[in-house]
């Protein structure tokens, strides 16, 4: 990594890395299968429809979410990159078939998992393309709301087994 990339990575990204109780097979089913994944995606109470997903890279991943106040989050984007049981990248920047996007949000997320004892560790890196849009996810509650969704994944993920 050259030292500009390193830098634009400490001011761009927001990372949040846990040990999960879930194995990493049950976490890659949840995240693969959209019957799954539209059970822990956003955070409860808000409820997650999948309208599109096609797990390879340049296929499209769009989820729409709602509020119970009627508030909706459409986030359409794609796949980049997908090694099973091991990474998952996605961005909000292309569409299906790597389509440029105008995101309301823009961000590419690196999640990645392996083996840690009994469960797995998981990493969620969202990266910006600068520094006013990581403020700005950071903001609108980032770390507690990715956060409260992991926990859900593997609370989810855990009842797989």
């Amino acid at each position: 990594m050259t030292e500009n990339a390193a830098q634009n990575a400490e001011f761009h990204d927001l990372i949040i890395a846990r040990g999960l109780r879930a194995p990493r097979s049950a976490l890659w089913r949840a995240w693969s299968e959209p019957d799954l994944l539209k059970e822990w995606w956003c955070p409860k109470p808000w409820t997650t429809e999948v309208r599109a997903f096609d797990l390879q890279a340049g296929g499209a991943f769009h989820t729409f979410m709602q509020g119970p106040d009627g508030g909706t989050s459409d986030n359409p984007g794609c796949f980049l990159e997908v090694v099973p049981q091991a990474r998952l990248v996605f961005t909000s920047m292309l569409t299906a078939g790597w389509r440029p996007a105008a995101p309301w949000l823009g961000f590419t997320a690196v999640i990645t998992m392996s083996d840690e004892g009994a469960g797995s560790r998981y990493i969620a890196r969202v990266m910006h393309p600068d520094q006013d849009t990581r403020e700005r996810h950071e903001k609108m509650g980032f770390f507690d709301g990715w956060d409260s969704v992991i926990t859900q994944l593997d609370d989810f993920a855990s009842a797989l087994r």
